[in-house]
């Protein structure tokens, strides 16, 4: 019978990783990080199972000061009085 070393079966697999060892690495690090990917998509997609939940942050509880303030704000469609600048200074981007 012929006597078969264990060296002899693994030469033509060490060969093989030698001569491709930088592109399996790659195709491992690529599969990897899909497979990282499609999994934190998978997490973020999942809806929530805990419908007993009920926020401790009650939707009208604004205070008055914030209210007044909100309130003194322009609305898009009125005019923006135009900025002035601090008396002795110049606006550097103005022509």
């Amino acid at each position: 019978m012929n006597n078969i070393s264990t060296s002899s079966l693994f030469k033509p697999l060490v060969k093989l990783l030698r001569r491709f060892h930088m592109t399996f690495f790659i195709v491992i690090l690529a599969a990897c990080l899909g497979y990282a990917v499609m999994a934190f998509t998978t997490m973020l997609n999942q809806s929530s199972t805990d419908t007993t939940y009920t926020s401790p942050i009650s939707a009208g509880s604004i205070d008055q000061a914030t209210l007044e303030r909100i309130k003194s704000l322009h609305t898009s469609d009125e005019v923006v009085p135009a900025a002035t600048n601090p008396a002795g200074r110049i606006n550097p981007f103005s022509e």
